[in-house]
């Protein structure tokens, strides 16, 4: 079944962030729509990209710039169209069945509804037969795929995921990416970071490069690997160490008016 999409589009315009005395996010405008299934957002460490999704999720506001969901700029639309799932989950002190149960639970669904959405959540991550488990005894993957688990039996328009497989063995990260595939088939918009650029090969519908806060480019994901437009993005896919480049390149990146 197909989902609605009425948290969609989300819109950046102009988005500012400052930690410290340091502009972390700048002049940032971007849109994602239903359209490109899974937007990959990549970059060096330190670009933003955590920073990003946790700007799309509500969990931060913006110094300057809006952030609109569906034309709209209230964060509430993420409690309930939204959910998001990061880089290390936090899990209750209880079950693997309790824990995406409890999530459920939240949204007052009927009992009877939360038991098939949960079995059916399990299911799909390959968790069943852990049901009963305390969740905390999972290996790192398998507590991963229950974040997942969790965030997908809220039947989400939008799912974030900060590195949704960091730290895991080729085998886990093929079951994540299984459900990646499986919530874009059924119409669920994921935007997600990731450091692999073969895993944003294999998944991306669309990519975005951030570089120290700016986004340099987006574009369809076809488009972007055959050879992105902006030199930055492309020293990134010959796989440079873009902080080794030299000062006066970053100078002039500061001074780009496009950011």
């Amino acid at each position: 079944m197909k989902f609605s999409t009425a948290t969609l589009p989300l819109e950046l315009d102009g988005v500012c962030l400052t930690a410290g005395d340091k502009q972390v996010i700048k002049d940032l405008s971007c849109r994602f729509t239903a359209a490109a299934g899974c937007s990959v957002i990549i970059g060096p460490n330190g670009a933003g990209k955590s920073l990003l999704l946790k700007l799309c999720h509500g969990l931060i506001k913006p110094d300057r710039g809006t952030v609109r969901w569906a034309g709209g700029t209230d964060p509430g639309l993420r409690g309930q169209r939204q959910a998001m799932v990061l880089q290390r989950p936090v899990l209750l002190r209880r079950s693997v069945h309790a824990n995406v149960a409890f999530a459920l639970k939240v949204k007052k669904l009927p009992a009877a509804e939360c038991r098939q959405r949960v079995d059916e959540a399990l299911t799909q991550v390959g968790l069943s037969r852990y049901a009963q488990r305390p969740a905390r005894l999972l290996s790192f993957g398998e507590q991963q795929r229950l974040a997942l688990a969790r965030a997908w039996a809220m039947r989400p328009e939008l799912l974030l995921l900060d590195e949704p497989s960091a730290n895991l063995d080729p085998a886990a990260t093929h079951l994540i990416e299984e459900i990646i595939r499986s919530a874009t088939a059924q119409g669920t918009k994921v935007i997600m970071t990731t450091h692999d650029l073969h895993q944003a090969r294999r998944l991306a519908d669309e990519v975005l490069f951030l570089h120290r806060g700016r986004l340099k480019e987006q574009a369809p994901a076809a488009q972007f690997f055959a050879g992105p437009k902006n030199d930055l993005a492309q020293a990134f896919l010959r796989g440079e160490l873009l902080w080794w480049r030299r000062r006066s390149i970053y100078e002039a990146d500061e001074r780009r008016p496009d950011g």
